[in-house]
C-alpha cells in the first residue's frame, strides 16, 4: 500500500475514533477530572496504558485516548525530530515508522500504539551518536536547509532503504511525493537517496 492511501485510511480511522468518543467522553481537560469523576470510571474510558516499543526499548504509559502519537512522542519521550507541521496528514514532518511501514504520527493515536515498534529518527544514531548513511548522505548531497521536514524524509528513506529494492528516480520521486519542503526544491533530497540505495546495493 502506497503512503498517501494509508495515511488516507490512517485519517478515516482517527475521525471514526473521535467521533465515537465523543460520544463518550466530555471535552474537558484531563486535569480537570475530579477524584470523585475518577471513581465513577471515567479515567479508564479518558486514560488507557499501552506498552509498545521505541527506538528499541520497551515502554509502559498511561495516555490520553485522544492524544496523537506525535504528542506522545514529543512530550512524554522527548523525541523532537518527530515534528509537529500541519497536525492533518498532509506535510509529512511527523512521519514515524511503526512496525517498519511510515505513518504520519499526527493523525495516528498514541493508543492504536499498543504493542507496537515505533521508530524515530533518534533511533538511527550509532551507540556513540554516529550518523546513519542516510542521515550522511542528506549532508553530503546538501539535501538539508531549514531542516524541518528532514526527520520525515529521511524515516521514509528508511522504509525505502530496508526494502532492499532497487527503484527507479521516478519511482522514488513518487515514493517520497508525501512531503513538504519549502527551501530545497526536492532534488538534492531524491540525491541523497538515489546515492544511498546505490551504495547498500552495491550498484
Amino acid at each position: 500500500m502506497q503512503k498517501n492511501d494509508r495515511d488516507a485510511e490512517t485519517t478515516n480511522k482517527t475521525r471514526e475514533t473521535a467521533a465515537a468518543l465523543q460520544k463518550e467522553v466530555p471535552a474537558q481537560p484531563a486535569q480537570m477530572i475530579s477524584g470523585r469523576e475518577c471513581g465513577n470510571g471515567m479515567m479508564g474510558k479518558q486514560y488507557k496504558l499501552i506498552r509498545c516499543t521505541i527506538n528499541g526499548k520497551a515502554v509502559e504509559h498511561m495516555v490520553d485516548v485522544r492524544a496523537s502519537l506525535t504528542d506522545m512522542l514529543r512530550n512524554d519521550y522527548r523525541l523532537t525530530s518527530v515534528k509537529k507541521g500541519c497536525e492533518v496528514g498532509e506535510c509529512g514532518a511527523c512521519n514515524v515508522l511503526i512496525d517498519g511501514e511510515c505513518f504520519n504520527s499526527c493523525i495516528y493515536l498514541a493508543v492504536w500504539a499498543d504493542g507496537k515498534n515505533i521508530r524515530t529518527m533518534e533511533g538511527l544514531l550509532g551507540p556513540n551518536g554516529e550518523l546513519s548513511d542516510i542521515q550522511q548522505a542528506f549532508i553530503d548531497e546538501t539535501a538539508v536547509q531549514c531542516g524541518f521536514c528532514t526527520p520525515g524524509f529521511i524515516m521514509t528513506a528508511v522504509e525505502i532503504l530496508e526494502s532492499g529494492r532497487e527503484y527507479t528516480r521516478d519511482e522514488l520521486r513518487k515514493l517520497l511525493s508525501g512531503h513538504l519542503c519549502r527551501c530545497t526544491g526536492y532534488e538534492n533530497i531524491l540525491n541523497a537517496v538515489e546515492k544511498t540505495m546505490k551504495k547498500r546495493l552495491n550498484k
